[in-house]
């Protein structure tokens, strides 16, 4: 019966995304709307990243885009984010509203890919944002894809079919920029301007930090740790059950950093309620949903592993320590890296919780990792060169003027 009902539902939505298909395969032959902007983030989430912080600049500009710009939002976020974010337009995602806004939109603004089977007006200009420098390997680069129901091959082409589609690919760095146009085979124009998300690491005062700081914790008297792990597949335990459990003991970690730090942890959002802290509730705050420049600009130490963050954090030269307990299987086992990681990451790297005290031992004595200074030097040269707070009023230059970005 509940195969029978599933097999309805599917069938159901077949048809309506026919029908949805349909309709802006006739609305797109319509001229499109001048100053009607399209934006998504991670295909409708959340109202966050570069697109973001590309619509708060565009406003800004010319307030009359308030009117005229919408957010592309999933259906069963649309309540949560209206009562977030009431000042901005909202539209959910395929459905006819959405549909007719689309089809004639002067542009999309998106860090994701949307399906290749949808089109979209040939007047409409798409700008990419992406949404990290990557790491690991992406699209065409990758060798072997294992996904059932598709190829290597097919795998590789969806990429480069989708990034033909995009006018413009903002990249925050030259090694970004190379790995796109090898990744998506992507060979139209490159915004070679930095990640609007990070502008505001550039422009935020030492005076908004510490509201910042009060408003997520409250009163802390000594350094903030955050600690952000990449998503890991095992962490589902079945469909709509997820674990997490950290590599490291709480009453120990704070043992080997200063009176009074707080520890941030940035999971991923679907294991947020599915981290332990009982005990430790007033020195260790789970922070999934916060928007990440916030938790950057707070912190006086990045903990990771894999994860984009690196590179964002990087921006405020300030220290990094690498916790990749699982490193081997990590590299050798999944999409492989892009550089070598061992050798370049701007910080220690420890695989083991004995080391991972050591290491918060040196940071507590010094501030910083002694010895780790030229590295990170050379990781900001190559991966932050082109940051200067700026990136977001380039792109909202694009969008008023129809120029490309100085």
């Amino acid at each position: 019966m509940a195969k029978g009902l599933q097999g309805i539902i599917r069938s159901l939505k077949l048809v309506a995304r026919c029908g949805l298909i349909v309709l802006n395969d006739g609305l797109i032959c319509l001229p499109i709307k001048r100053q009607q902007v399209i934006f998504e983030s991670f295909n409708g989430k959340d109202v966050n990243d570069n697109p973001a912080a590309i619509y708060r600049e565009l406003v800004r500009e010319n307030p009359a885009y308030a009117q005229t710009a919408y957010f592309s939002v999933k259906p069963s976020e649309y309540a949560s984010l209206h009562a977030k974010y009431p000042e901005i337009k909202l539209v959910k995602r395929f459905t006819p509203g959405w549909v007719a806004l689309m089809a004639r939109a002067e542009f999309w603004v998106l860090n994701s890919r949307l399906p290749n089977w949808w089109h979209k007006n040939r007047r409409t200009t798409t700008i990419q944002t992406w949404h990290g420098t990557p790491l690991k390997k992406l699209g065409a680069d990758i060798e072997h894809v294992a996904i059932p129901g598709t190829t290597t091959a097919a795998y590789h082409q969806e990429f480069v079919t989708a990034a033909q589609r995009w006018d413009y690919l903002i990249a925050p760095n030259q090694y970004s920029q190379d790995i796109f146009k090898s990744a998506f085979g992507f060979r139209n124009h490159s915004l070679a301007i930095g990640y609007p998300r990070n502008d505001v690491l550039y422009a935020t005062s030492d005076q908004q930090i510490t509201a910042i700081k009060a408003a997520l914790l409250g009163p802390v008297t000594g350094p903030v740790v955050t600690y952000a792990p990449t998503w890991r597949d095992d962490m589902a335990v079945r469909p709509g059950v997820y674990q997490f459990d950290l590599p490291f003991d709480l009453g120990e970690f704070f043992q080997h950093v200063p009176t009074g730090t707080h520890l941030v942890i940035r999971p991923h959002y679907l294991v947020k309620d599915a981290i332990d802290i009982r005990g430790f509730e007033d020195r260790v705050t789970v922070l999934a949903d916060t928007d990440i420049a916030q938790l950057y600009l707070i912190s006086d130490l990045l903990i990771t592993d894999y994860s984009s963050v690196m590179f964002d954090f990087a921006n405020l030269k300030r220290p990094e320590l690498f916790f990749a307990y699982d490193l081997e299987h990590y590299r050798d086992q999944l999409r492989g890296f892009y550089f070598d990681y061992e050798k370049e990451i701007p910080g220690p790297l420890v695989t083991t919780a004995t080391a991972f005290y050591q290491r918060l031992d040196d940071w507590a004595m010094a501030g910083e990792f002694t010895g780790f200074a030229d590295r990170q030097a050379a990781f900001y040269h190559k991966f932050c060169e082109w940051e200067d707070g700026t990136a977001s009023r380039q792109v909202a230059q694009v969008i008023l003027h129809g120029r490309d970005a100085e």
